[in-house]
């Protein structure tokens, strides 16, 4: 279930539950920037249940909203989205333009780290 095909603000609202786990409306709305109105916050959790993305449970007097979907399951699909739609499917690619964007950014141990991972997959002949 590929996030990349949701709008702003579901997004938004998918990275605040998957940073708590599960949430209320109200809750979810306290953790927005620019927050939207409550009832616009519920209108955008009703579609992402419709969607499939979120599933609510009853908790005290409350709804509290919590993703169907894994966070790593969906950052691979994320990734696996970014790869398709801009990279032509070469992981070579998307490798290049995340170091060309966060060379600045990226530590000695950051790429040690990277370079171990890249050995791990040859080793295993991925």
């Amino acid at each position: 279930m590929a996030l990349a095909g949701l709008s702003r603000r579901e997004r938004q609202i998918m990275e605040i539950l998957y940073q708590r786990g599960k949430a209320s409306a109200s809750e979810v709305r306290e953790a927005m920037e620019d927050a939207p109105s409550y009832s616009a916050v519920r209108a955008v959790l009703r579609v992402l249940e419709e969607k499939g993305h979120v599933k609510h449970q009853a908790e005290e007097l409350k709804y509290v909203y919590v993703p169907t979907v894994n966070r790593d399951k969906a950052k691979r699909s994320a990734v696996k989205h970014l790869l398709d739609t801009f990279f032509s499917d070469s992981p070579k690619q998307i490798v290049a333009a995340l170091l060309d964007v966060s060379s600045q950014r990226l530590t000695r141990e950051d790429l040690d780290q990277m370079a171990e991972m890249i050995e791990k997959a040859k080793r295993e002949g991925k």
